[in-house]
């Protein structure tokens, strides 16, 4: 919230005016008083899934409303490749975390599933307990929705200023945003309506297969298959 109003400040004293004279000030300044209305209410009522819900608008409506000023050029080529870069390394980190995530969910299944057989088999003695599978999975998907998020940010900006607005229509982008839309709707289960266990588990397997698709997309891989 400090920084959006560093910047809206600055903005206004660039122009000369309040920037709220056009759509795309419009929404910065909406999403400013969106953040600052959900501190107030969190620092009262101390409602922590609140911002479950409003964090993908903020989101959204601070994303569009950068394209009001867009960027024309790259100031150099070593900026270019190291945005680039970072937007890799931060798609395979997050892709590692959901990795565990979903590692660890098979291994709750598996072992919730020998608890029901008496007796258990030998290979269950050696499976980490529930309670300890279930932390790694808290940790470990809230990690990975923390690089994603990150990710997209960082190659939405990339490609905003590399290849202007025209990127929006391409449907690995669409792809990659429901993924991420998807990846939201699981920690949001999880948060608000205690999604823990066995619906955890299996949320977390589903989020790996939608990730998957997206990473074959953005690869090529069908294009070469079908070849």
């Amino acid at each position: 919230m400090l920084l959006h109003l560093v910047s809206i400040v600055e903005q206004g004293l660039l122009t000369g005016h309040c920037p709220v004279s056009n759509f795309y000030e419009i929404m910065s300044m909406s999403a400013l008083i969106i953040v600052t209305a959900f501190l107030f209410v969190h620092w009262r009522y101390k409602m922590d899934s609140f911002s479950v819900f409003l964090f993908p608008l903020v989101f959204v409506m601070t994303m569009i409303a950068t394209m009001g000023r867009p960027v024309a050029a790259w100031s150099s080529p070593v900026l270019r490749n190291a945005w680039l870069t970072t937007h890799i390394v931060l798609v395979l980190l997050g892709y590692a975390a959901l990795l565990l995530t979903a590692v660890s969910a098979v291994m709750y299944l598996i072992q919730e599933r020998e608890l029901k057989r008496k007796p258990p088999r030998q290979s269950f003695y050696r499976l980490p307990p529930l309670g300890t599978l279930d932390e790694l999975i808290s940790r470990a998907m809230a990690a990975g929705f923390v690089f994603i998020t990150l990710a997209t940010i960082a190659g939405s900006t990339w490609a905003f200023i590399e290849f202007g607005t025209s990127w929006i229509s391409d449907p690995r982008i669409s792809i990659s945003f429901v993924t991420w839309g998807i990846y939201l709707a699981m920690i949001c289960l999880r948060v608000t309506a205690g999604w823990r266990g066995r619906k955890a588990a299996i949320m977390a397997i589903t989020a790996l297969g939608c990730f998957a698709i997206t990473w074959v997309t953005h690869n090529g891989l069908l294009r070469h298959l079908s070849q």
